[in-house]
């Protein structure tokens, strides 16, 4: 693992969990850490949380609600604001939802959060992670490979909502676009990875799959804090990793038809472009 210090790294959905444990092991490597909430008080206790356990002074929390695109836009102007630089951004911050639900843009809540609102973040820093030889870190799991997308029916309108489905579907979209992030920004010296953590004890897991068992987020934290950190997966992009080794995606990452579709389509909403 490199030393992080003068590097800085943003996580979203830090309060707990994955993201929290992950936020912890990088600012005792030294590094700079932006911890995202959804509300600013939930982002300051981590923040004051991640310090306190990582005896670091270079921790600061930023705060948005990523069911809105207006907010995550503030998000983004905010981390420009405060971060001179940004080297790591770990794209974590995911939900799970029984029910239909509708953002206050209309759009079903699973896929805005866990894939939109992440595009759009991603893009509106493009400037700050361009300027770096910067890690783009995209949490999804092996819930991916039960994925089917249909680009005409994001929202679950047309079709009966599964819960699982809608998450799974949204995991895959995980790995697209960390493939076609990967291929679009080749030459840039941003890398774009996707990774399953494993099945770990967290909010969602609760949530989504009552009565399972699931390693501790320390554990889940160990291919993120991997990606972030390792010489060896520098020059590394548009892979899949599992257990810190590159692994196979399901064969539906691969299909360029649905990565550029999801790519206009996300364009398109989040009204978000980036050459």
């Amino acid at each position: 693992m490199s030393d992080m210090h003068g590097k800085t790294v943003l996580v979203t959905g830090a309060t707990s969990g994955m993201g929290l444990a992950t936020a912890v092991q990088l600012a005792r490597m030294g590094a700079h850490v932006l911890a995202h909430g959804r509300t600013d008080d939930s982002a300051m206790a981590a923040a004051a949380r991640i310090s306190r356990d990582a005896h670091s002074d270079r921790v600061m929390h930023v705060s948005a609600d990523l069911s809105s695109l207006e907010e995550v836009r503030g998000l983004a102007e905010a981390v420009t604001r405060r971060a001179e630089r940004l080297d790591v951004l770990v794209n974590n911050a995911g939900v799970f939802m029984p029910t239909r639900f509708e953002t206050i843009d209309g759009l079903e809540m699973t896929w805005a959060v866990d894939h939109l609102a992440h595009f759009t973040l991603t893009l509106l820093l493009a400037e700050l992670l361009t300027e770096n030889t910067a890690r783009v870190i995209h949490v999804s799991s092996v819930a991916h490979f039960r994925g089917a997308i249909d680009l005409e029916d994001l929202d679950w309108r047309r079709s009966a909502y599964d819960g699982y489905m809608a998450y799974a579907a949204s995991k895959l979209m995980n790995v697209l676009f960390a493939f076609e992030l990967g291929h679009r920004w080749a030459g840039t010296g941003v890398t774009s990875n996707a990774l399953h953590p494993g099945v770990i004890d967290t909010k969602l897991l609760r949530t989504g799959f009552p009565g399972q068992q699931g390693a501790s987020p320390e554990l889940g934290a160990a291919t993120a804090v991997y990606l972030a950190t390792s010489p060896e997966v520098e020059d590394t992009t548009g892979r899949y990793f599992v257990n810190q080794h590159v692994a196979h995606a399901s064969p539906g990452a691969d299909d360029m038809e649905l990565r550029k579709g999801l790519w206009q389509v996300s364009e398109r909403l989040s009204g978000v472009t980036y050459d």
